[in-house]
């Protein structure tokens, strides 16, 4: 069974900066991309839990049609590993692993899937947030 030093070496064979999270052990911030918002790695069996806040969701639903839109069409067309939700006002993209057969592979494609998320999408959501 896989455990957070799997994990935490796992991180460290990708050459990915993380940190600890001092007072929630097994829990990390992984750093993306130089402008883009770091990903909370939770170790929590048996689940790795990962999570990115995007965006700000506005009260006004109705409102947000055209975002919640493209996040559909997004987690429908583009997304694998992961997917966008809402949560607390807040929208977020997360994924949620099995820890016990977790694999280098595995963890390595699903936070590459939340680069290339974040690349491509982040400037859209962003903007259709504020609107």
């Amino acid at each position: 069974m896989r455990s957070v030093n799997d994990v935490e070496a796992y991180l460290a064979k990708m050459n990915r900066q993380f940190d600890a999270v001092d007072d929630q052990p097994g829990t990390f911030l992984v750093h993306t991309s130089s402008n883009m918002p770091p990903m909370a790695l939770r170790v929590d069996p048996p689940l790795v839990v990962m999570r990115v806040h995007v965006a700000d969701a506005k009260k006004e639903a109705v409102d947000d049609a055209k975002l919640f839109e493209r996040l559909l069409t997004i987690n429908a067309k583009s997304l694998v590993h992961t997917s966008f939700g809402l949560e607390d006002g807040k929208v977020v993209l997360t994924s949620a692993l099995e820890l016990e057969n977790l694999d280098y592979n595995e963890l390595q494609a699903t936070i590459d899937e939340i680069d290339m998320t974040l690349a491509q999408h982040i400037p859209q959501l962003a903007e259709l947030s504020k609107a």
